[in-house]
């Protein structure tokens, strides 16, 4: 099976990428239990071989597994499960949610500032930024250009003090929107909502600045929700059912023996990259 980067145009399912197809894969097979809590996952060579992808596409799938808090990674032991839902995820030292309950504490009053104060040499810096993000394809990049331009408009404020919290954050900013950005696909709309920030603030209003900024950090928010959270598949099967109530469970006649030790292999066959509609 071709395991492209395309998506297909029109109605119908999305195709996602390669490095999509492996992660959901690999969290299902986690939150089914095929993986249990402290098993370790196959070596990287043979998950390769079973899924048929590259190595670059299965470490990237397995770093996202470790930012959803699934997996722990033992150097020269491997990685193993830790989890078996995924929680709040973590960028750098910081998790999610605290990230965004403090940028929302600090970036929307930065907005409003920064309409306040900005200079045309803070709007041209703005601008050309932007035009860089639109023309760029690399993920990285881009992400290291979208953590500059929150430092840029804490800078239009003309406080340091804005500055050193938006640095602080910096690396956990560039993590959350590289993860965003190849599972989310907020790349063209955060480029939109990156402009309508900058529009704000060249019309020097303070409340639309705030607004763009709200609801910047709102899709943030949505997004990450959704790849954490996604809809609720169709309820798992029991691995023992419980005995009903009415019906008394048959006498045990020998003495069960303990299974052999867990084994736990990779899922046969290649992944699929038809996006589940969540």
């Amino acid at each position: 099976m071709n395991l492209s980067d395309s998506q297909t145009g029109g109605v119908g399912p999305r195709r996602v990428s390669a490095m999509e197809a492996v992660l959901s894969h690999l969290r299902d097979a986690i939150e089914r239990g095929e993986y249990a809590i402290g098993d370790k996952l196959p070596s990287e060579a043979e998950l390769c071989r079973t899924l048929e992808v590259s190595r670059p596409v299965l470490r990237e799938a397995l770093r996202a597994l470790q930012t959803m808090g699934l997996t722990a990674s033992r150097t020269g032991k491997g990685t193993f499960v830790v989890a078996d839902t995924v929680g709040d995820p973590t960028f750098g030292d910081y998790t999610a949610g605290d990230l965004l309950e403090v940028r929302r504490h600090v970036e929307i009053p930065v907005a409003r500032y920064a309409a306040r104060r900005r200079t045309p040499e803070h709007l041209e810096l703005l601008r050309q930024l932007l035009d860089r993000m639109d023309r760029e394809t690399d993920t990285t990049a881009w992400a290291a250009m979208d953590t500059h331009f929150h430092l840029a408009v804490a800078e239009a404020t003309r406080n340091p003090v804005f500055r050193r919290v938006i640095e602080e954050i910096r690396d956990a900013l560039a993590r959350q929107s590289a993860f965003l950005n190849r599972l989310g696909d907020r790349r063209e709309q955060s480029n939109r909502e990156h402009r309508a920030v900058v529009e704000a603030l060249a019309d020097g209003s303070e409340d639309a600045a705030a607004e763009a900024m709200a609801h910047h950090l709102e899709r943030v928010g949505a997004t990450l929700t959704a790849i954490v959270r996604p809809a609720p598949a169709a309820p798992r099967t029991a691995a023992r059912a419980a005995p009903s109530p009415r019906t008394p469970a048959a006498p045990r006649t020998a003495t069960p023996t303990a299974p052999p030790p867990r084994t736990p292999t990779a899922p046969h066959g290649p992944v699929s990259t038809e996006d589940r509609s969540r």
